[in-house]
């Protein structure tokens, strides 16, 4: 907090007043002290200040980076905080995994609302590190930093009204927190009844149907526009038509992306589709302060000086950005100290060998039909391809040349048998992609050509105890995520810089079609959204819950 008052003259948006006046701000103890008005319109020579945006939810270890490097990478563009579920360590370490986001959050200046994780495991049909039940969910609600129950992904059971979800929903309640959903395609009575049991928003809605048929029952729509989910187009026609109940969100973000942009982009894009200013500004900075009653400063007298400074009000180019009261970014470059960060892990997996992922025929025909999961750009749900397979010598091959690729999981807390099944929408022609960032179990994820290929790859996470690697032939490339297997410890640039490389390696010569080949990657094993997926137990579809 900067203790120094100072002030500063410039074009202040009044989000809810619907107005922009010249004014004199003067701060003081990390507190906006006053806002004096000298004008009723705007003075072009001076720069135009706003509350700070805020991401309404996101996994910061998607970015592959602690907290403090997330803020470092997100404040230079105009970011002072965000509404972070931490399951996705949670599922690796459990309670200690979201106090380690705290501890290492609370290291820098940017305000992070912390959700208590209340799907730990997701599913009962996967290996996940760890378990948290209610009384644990119950016990981290109390704590001042957790703001929210994170989304409850068991829609299933919030309709069957499972015993421990409705404690954990219970306990949310009774902590005066919010409850927020998952529920992906949920629609009519399902959708109401799952609404009715306390369940605040949703980020999953993919068509502009869904959305507006859940905020009538009652919810709060985000808007996500992530590195993998990309529902911007779909739903930006609610930033006017409900604009007090939406909110932008990015959900998953890798570091290549957040180098480039974070909310400002959906500010900028929202502005240049026509959507009305002030309406844009308060899906951005205001609704998820009020929603989840964040500490944050709406640029008003008695505020925490949280506040950014732009050159114009069309693409939104950040200046200077405070938070109580301290620069934290300007023009482009952090102010904020990189801090060094403990590892934690829990890593136990055999190398493996390419024998290890062979899929036997049960017939002696010289083809076998399958079912494969059918990936798709810019969507975590998936389709389902019916296709004939070749039989050799009685193990059933992909066919990369009509986009068929063998997909494993690979259980990564006990040695165990693969889970191999078949994967179109990848494209890869030759070699393979691994990763062990694996919503939500964070299992070993890898698809490839064939065996030696997907078992280079895998083996190089293994070697690392985590991380991502692309492989063809004897040419290895391997980005490390030492802490829980999904993030690294390292500079926030210069992973996106490495990230960039492999990639384009994924791309370029392995032949992806995919925008973000790893980011899809990572949630073909998402057993809660529909339709089919491969967990380390076998192959699962999401609508009807079940194997198969």
């Amino acid at each position: 907090m900067n203790t120094t008052p100072f002030t500063i003259h410039a074009n202040v948006v009044d989000i809810l007043n619907r107005k922009i006046r010249p004014s004199k701000i003067e701060i003081a103890g990390g507190l906006i002290a006053s806002v004096t008005h000298f004008g009723e319109l705007a003075d072009p020579n001076l720069p135009f200040a706003l509350p700070g945006f805020i991401d309404a939810h996101i996994h910061i270890e998607s970015s592959m980076l602690v907290p403090s490097e997330f803020a470092r990478m997100a404040c230079v563009h105009g970011t002072v905080a965000t509404v972070s579920d931490p399951h996705e360590i949670a599922n690796v370490l459990g309670v200690a995994g979201v106090e380690f986001m705290i501890e290492n959050g609370n290291c820098v200046p940017m305000k992070f609302c912390f959700g208590a994780p209340s799907c730990v495991p997701a599913t009962e049909f996967e290996t996940s590190g760890a378990r948290i039940d209610a009384d644990e969910v119950a016990a981290l609600l109390q704590r001042p930093e957790i703001g929210y129950l994170a989304e409850m992904m068991n829609y299933p059971g919030v309709l069957m009204g499972d015993s421990q979800v409705m404690l954990k929903i219970k306990a949310a309640r009774d902590a005066g927190k919010p409850v927020d959903g998952h529920a992906p395609g949920l629609m009519a009575e399902q959708a109401a009844n799952y609404i009715a049991a306390g369940i605040t928003t949703d980020h999953e809605c993919t068509t502009l149907l869904e959305a507006e048929h859940k905020l009538q029952c009652g919810m709060k729509i985000l808007i996500r526009e992530g590195s993998a989910a990309k529902n911007f187009e779909a739903l930006k026609s609610l930033i006017d038509s409900h604009p007090c109940n939406v909110m932008f969100c990015s959900d998953d973000k890798h570091p290549d992306e957040l180098a480039e942009g974070h909310i400002n982009v959906l500010v900028q894009r929202a502005i240049a589709g026509g959507a009305d200013l002030f309406n844009v500004l308060r899906a951005a900075c205001l609704n998820p302060i009020d929603h989840y009653r964040m500490p944050v400063g709406q640029l008003r007298a008695g505020d925490a000086a949280d506040f950014i400074l732009v050159a114009d009000l069309n693409l939104f180019k950040v200046n200077q950005v405070f938070i109580d009261g301290l620069l934290v970014a300007e023009h482009g470059k952090t102010l904020i100290a990189s801090v060094a960060s403990r590892v934690i892990n829990q890593f136990c997996c055999e190398v493996k060998q390419p024998s290890d992922f062979r899929v036997r025929a049960m017939t002696v025909d010289s083809s076998v039909p399958i079912r494969a999961i059918q990936a798709m750009d810019g969507k975590l749900v998936t389709g389902e391809r019916h296709i004939a397979l070749p039989v050799h010598a009685g193990w059933v091959h992909a066919i990369p040349s009509e986009d068929v690729l063998k997909m494993t999981v690979v259980n990564r807390y006990r040695p165990a048998i693969p889970a191999v099944a078949f994967i179109s929408g990848f494209g890869l022609t030759r070699g393979a992609i691994a990763s062990s960032v694996g919503h939500d179990s964070h299992n070993i994820l890898a698809v490839g050509v064939d065996d030696e290929s997907l078992c280079a790859a895998v083996n190089c996470v293994i070697a690392n105890r985590g991380g991502i690697a692309a492989v063809d032939g004897q040419i290895r490339h391997t980005l490390p995520l030492p802490i829980a297997g999904i993030m690294t410890d390292r500079d926030g640039h210069s992973i996106a810089a490495e990230y960039r490389l492999i990639d384009q390696f994924a791309k370029q010569v392995l032949g992806s079609s995919l925008t973000a080949p790893f980011m899809t990657l990572s949630f073909m094993a998402l057993l809660v959204i529909p339709k089919l997926k491969l967990s380390d137990l076998g192959l699962f579809d999401g609508e009807s819950f079940s194997f198969v």
